[in-house]
């Protein structure tokens, strides 16, 4: 049974303005960003900020992190908007439950940068890392919606590279299929109080651009996902993006990937962003972090 808290958040996204493809990509970004002052972050979260190679990126950890463990964070918002802002607490809170230091990017955004900017972005701050002396072993690489799709889409490309690739991922409710393909994109139109089917195809023009999307690193459920690191995928039943995560984890399974995937009974779009208030969203949380852990065992018995 859902708390009573996940009507609450409900009802808050239904009745929030419908935002226009009309209002300028800058008012739309600011309104997004603005939701941080909704989160109050504790005093022994630590934020730094640090230039990832001409991305600018920052540092979250709290006490909990461990030497050597990290986490590569990339934010949602549709490729469009969504910044290390909007995302800061969500990100502390999954430093704190994983025991990681948590590097987050401000990836370049669509329409200006389209594709390939972010899968760019995203592979350059992963190879930073490791010239910092991070490990690959004790890497994860994580991100929501967008960011879901966009963690794939990293791993695709290190891969292709010949790059060594991290312990393991994590996808919450991920994006992965721009041609907006997804059967639960018609089926759960009408529970999913957060994204609507257009709002999702207009996002998808602006990041793919003149490039065909189902190109797999844009849509990486197109992709050979063989070689990639084991993942966990998180989504709830309640999203139109539902088949994107389900359809990922077949097929990653098909290609002899290491997939752990959670449905969320009743659960919306990226629950965990309202875990301030919503206790599915922290549990979700804390099981990421149980997760995590699980992949770089070395690190944490040597905490």
């Amino acid at each position: 049974m859902p708390s009573p808290q996940l009507q609450t958040v409900i009802s808050f996204l239904r009745n929030r303005p419908i935002e226009s493809a009309d209002i300028p990509i800058e008012q739309a970004r600011a309104t997004f960003d603005a939701v941080a002052n909704m989160f109050i972050l504790p005093d022994d979260v630590v934020h730094e900020p640090v230039d990832v190679d001409g991305t600018p990126g920052e540092w979250i950890s709290t006490p909990t992190a461990q030497n050597g463990l990290t986490l590569l964070y990339l934010h949602g918002g549709g490729y469009v908007i969504g910044s290390i802002n909007s995302h800061r607490d969500l990100i502390s809170r999954l430093a704190r439950a994983s025991g990681a230091r948590a590097l987050a990017i401000d990836y370049r955004l669509a329409p200006e940068h389209p594709f390939p900017a972010a899968v760019e972005d995203a592979t350059k701050a992963y190879r930073w890392l490791l010239r910092q002396g991070v490990r690959p072993e004790n890497t994860v690489v994580a991100g929501d919606s967008a960011g879901g799709g966009l963690t794939v889409a990293t791993l695709l490309a290190l891969r292709d590279a010949g790059d060594t690739l991290p312990a393991a991922a994590v996808c919450i409710s991920p994006w992965t299929d721009l041609e907006i393909k997804g059967e639960t994109m018609v089926t759960k139109k009408d529970v999913d109080p957060m994204i609507r089917p257009e709002d999702a195809k207009g996002g998808a023009e602006r990041y793919h651009g003149n490039t065909d999307p189902s190109h797999p690193l844009i849509s990486p459920i197109n992709a050979d996902l063989s070689g990639l690191p084991p993942m966990l995928v998180q989504v709830g039943t309640s999203e139109v993006l539902l088949s994107d995560s389900t359809r990922l984890a077949e097929r990653a399974k098909a290609a002899g990937v290491e997939v752990t995937l959670e449905k969320w009974e009743e659960m919306i779009h990226v629950w965990h962003f309202f875990a301030f208030m919503l206790p599915e969203g922290q549990q979700a949380i804390e099981r990421i972090g149980e997760y995590v852990r699980g992949k770089v065992p070395a690190i944490v018995h040597s905490g």
